[in-house]
């Protein structure tokens, strides 16, 4: 069914068009002007203002209305991904940001404070900033690209360096607080298309941000219609990262440029490139409301196919059967389980941190629920420095309790699908904290690693 058919199924046929309305974001200024929070007590209401002042905090109306249970606050897993929360700061981060509100502290000390901590959160995990970014011969960054793996480029437009809400866990979180040195991004098109000419290796662009589609369609096309001259035949794939349709599905069915954003992907689509929508879902909550279903209605009739990945988070999804749900609600409204992901070693990571072995457990007995098409989500996968780690299991060989691990994505492709073990760690929550098994001195990369990648940077 093409974009126009559909376009009018929608306005005049069996399916009704959600009726418009405006798009209405709260942040931390106006956190008193949200109605919903002006029951809770006013210690939790000043708590969210204490950590919102150095983890970036955005929500909008759709978000409030549609997919937060109040009832249950605040144990809601949606209010638990989009509010404030007490322990997202440590104890004594918490208690040097709220003494200085306390006392109404003149703004320099509140960010000489503020930034300290948030130095401390770990902004660039992974050494995305450090190790990603690509350089010219004359050594001069490329900037707004990241290039990890040798398939794909990421690319961040600096139209999409917000989203419709921002998730509490986030791990691009310094994108977000208007510090511009801890912010990768550009407008520059001509970059990107260059970069991309230059290495036919690349066959997967990943549009990513913040959040693309914030943007309005006409920049999405500055940068994706070029794509469809032969110069650019090795790009296969087109990816979206986006989580639009937990936050703002209206992009997609009742935004003024909705329509155009449909024929642009589309196009792309009929020309013969694989378009992918990267779509971010932590919880089935999100799933469930007409407009999010009549979203995905119209984007899989272009021809996109739509990816769904998140990660495993305390206070949020950290059951089985959650995960059961959501991957059964993706597959039958046409979504592909994609990534169980762990939770990045940034930001607020302490609070929502979950220890390897339960993560596994918990892949381990949702994967079981669900049918062959719900899994082909892979994981629990653990996004390093060297490359996507996927915990298989636990085993019992040659007498030693150890991690069974495997690269499902690497920084040297040879690593790829190679099995190693780690030492059994029941409070591990990341892969700097294993160490070898069976007394070896070292993981099988980490030479490499160190000397062609770590070393590179000094």
């Amino acid at each position: 069914m093409t974009v126009t058919n559909l376009r009018h199924q929608t306005n005049g046929g069996t399916a009704s068009r959600s009726t418009p309305r405006p798009f209405r974001v709260f942040t931390q200024r106006d956190l008193d002007r949200i109605t919903a929070i002006r029951h809770l007590p006013a210690d939790q209401r000043f708590a969210m203002k204490v950590v919102s002042t150095v983890l970036p905090f955005r929500v909008n109306e759709y978000v409030i209305e549609q997919l937060i249970d109040w009832s249950r606050v605040p144990d809601d897993p949606v209010f638990q991904l989009t509010f404030p929360q007490t322990g997202m700061l440590t104890e004594q981060h918490f208690t040097d940001v709220a003494e200085l509100l306390r006392r109404d502290a003149d703004k320099e000390e509140l960010n000489r404070t503020v930034a300290r901590i948030r130095h401390e959160l770990n902004p660039h995990p992974a050494g995305q900033r450090e190790l990603n970014i690509p350089r010219l011969p004359n050594g001069e960054e490329v900037t707004g690209l990241q290039h990890k793996y040798r398939e794909t480029v990421l690319f961040f437009p600096s139209q999409g360096q917000t989203c419709h809400a921002y998730c509490s866990f986030c791990f691009r979180w310094a994108q977000f607080i208007g510090d511009k040195a801890l912010r990768i991004s550009t407008n520059e098109q001509r970059g990107l298309h260059a970069y991309l000419r230059q290495h036919r290796c690349v066959s997967d662009l990943l549009i990513t941000g913040g959040d693309p589609m914030v943007m309005k369609t006409r920049h999405l096309t500055d940068y994706l219609e070029p794509l469809l001259h032969p110069d650019f035949d090795h790009i296969q794939t087109i990816r979206i990262g986006t989580k639009a349709l937990s936050f703002w599905p209206q992009r997609f069915v009742s935004d003024a440029d909705s329509d155009g954003l449909l024929e642009l992907l589309e196009r792309l689509a009929s020309a013969g490139k694989h378009v992918a929508l990267m779509a971010h879902f932590n919880h089935w909550r999100e799933l469930e409301t007409d407009v999010c279903e009549e979203a995905i209605r119209r984007i899989r009739a272009t021809g996109t196919q739509i990816r769904s990945q998140g990660p495993l988070l305390a206070h949020i999804n950290d059951e089985p059967d959650a995960w059961a749900r959501l991957w059964k609600t993706q597959v039958r409204l046409g979504i592909v389980p994609y990534y169980m992901f762990v939770e990045r070693d940034t930001g607020a990571h302490h609070y929502f941190k979950v220890p390897l072995v339960r993560a596994w457990e918990i892949y381990r007995e949702a994967i079981q629920q669900v049918s062959g098409l719900s899994r082909t989500a892979r994981g629990p996968s653990m996004s390093a420095g060297p490359g996507k780690v996927e915990v298989q299991g636990v085993a019992d060989i040659r007498g030693e309790r150890v991690f069974v691990l495997r690269f499902l994505q690497a920084r040297n492709p040879d690593w790829v699908n190679r099995p190693f073990f780690a030492k059994f760690d029941p409070e591990a929550t990341w892969l700097n904290q294993l160490e070898p098994a069976f007394g070896e001195d070292s993981f099988f990369f980490e030479s490499e690693y160190r000397e062609r990648w770590l070393g590179a940077l000094h």
